[in-house]
């Protein structure tokens, strides 16, 4: 029998797969075939959909004093995620927005040691400056004209990557006080509202009768995908690992990113994403997978002192 706690973590470690072909394949429809605020509205209004049709199964009321918290969720973690997410995307590498990702268990710790009081020690505070030291010098390369590189789009991945670690921390009581289905509805609702006077414009202006099957098949990708299924997965792991636990994972995330531009770089000539993989952004790799580590590994590192 698998533990809650092994279900929890092998949760975590399917979102960052999913996230990491997500990359490349939300890229190759944008902007094309669709613009990224477009995909923005589809995202939030199908997965949307698909958990109000869960909750039809779960009678569940919340509280009005959470409503407050509820919408600040669905304001960070859906509706600024997600635009921030895609517009950087369709700006920038998918190597770039996948690395500048990993920096988000480095904004958590800093949003957990102000919000959830938890502790700032040396060695965090290390992992925090090699870490931040990574991720601000990979933004800064989207100058430099390398592969699908863009500054503006690593600006944009990076206040993704802010908005979602503010999420994690805020959404973390809301999971032990009801079901996840029931918060995701609900942040879901709040983020919709939120994101449709931005993204209903270029929706409407997309030409949806020039898409092929592999159109269509990567766009269902992306809103099942990383959409719900991610959330669900991620929400369900919250019940039983800290945000901080939850956010360390996503160093996965490069790794399925970076496979699959190696491998469409190798198999296609000429490919646009030739150049995206270089020297300097896989040393920024290992500056923020540095800093993560020694963020993660400081807790376990002070029980086995204590023993």
């Amino acid at each position: 029998m698998i533990s809650n706690n092994a279900k929890a973590h092998i949760s975590l470690l399917s979102v960052n797969i999913i996230y990491g072909a997500n990359y490349l394949i939300a890229k190759g429809l944008m902007p094309d075939k669709i613009g990224a605020s477009a995909l923005v509205f589809l995202r939030i209004s199908g997965a949307g959909l698909l958990f109000l049709i869960l909750k039809f199964f779960i009678r569940e009321q919340v509280e009005k004093k959470d409503i407050p918290r509820l919408i600040l969720c669905g304001l960070l973690g859906v509706a600024t995620n997600q635009f921030f997410s895609m517009n950087g995307l369709s700006l920038t590498s998918p190597v770039d927005a996948a690395i500048i990702v990993t920096a988000m268990p480095i904004f958590t710790i800093i949003i957990s040691y102000f919000i959830l009081k938890e502790p700032l020690t040396l060695q965090r505070i290390l992992g925090i400056t090699i870490g931040g030291s990574g991720a601000v010098l990979l933004i800064y390369l989207g100058n430099s004209g390398l592969g699908t590189s863009s500054l503006k789009g690593n600006i944009f991945i990076g206040i993704n990557a802010l908005a979602f670690a503010f999420y994690l921390v805020i959404v973390k009581p809301m999971m032990t006080k009801y079901q996840p289905i029931t918060v995701i509805v609900w942040t879901f609702l709040f983020g919709f509202v939120f994101m449709f006077p931005f993204c209903i414009g270029q929706l409407l202006a997309t030409d949806f009768g020039s898409y092929e099957t592999s159109n269509w098949i990567s766009l269902f990708y992306v809103i099942l995908g990383p959409t719900f299924l991610a959330y669900l997965l991620n929400m369900f792991a919250l019940q039983y690992v800290k945000p901080t636990v939850s956010s360390s994972y996503i160093y996965v995330q490069p790794a399925v990113a970076m496979l699959l531009v190696a491998g469409i770089t190798y198999f296609i000539v000429n490919s646009q994403y030739q150049g995206d993989i270089t020297i300097a952004k896989l040393l920024c790799c290992v500056l923020i997978f540095t800093g993560v580590y020694l963020i993660s590994t400081n807790g376990v590192l002070k029980k086995r002192r204590s023993t």
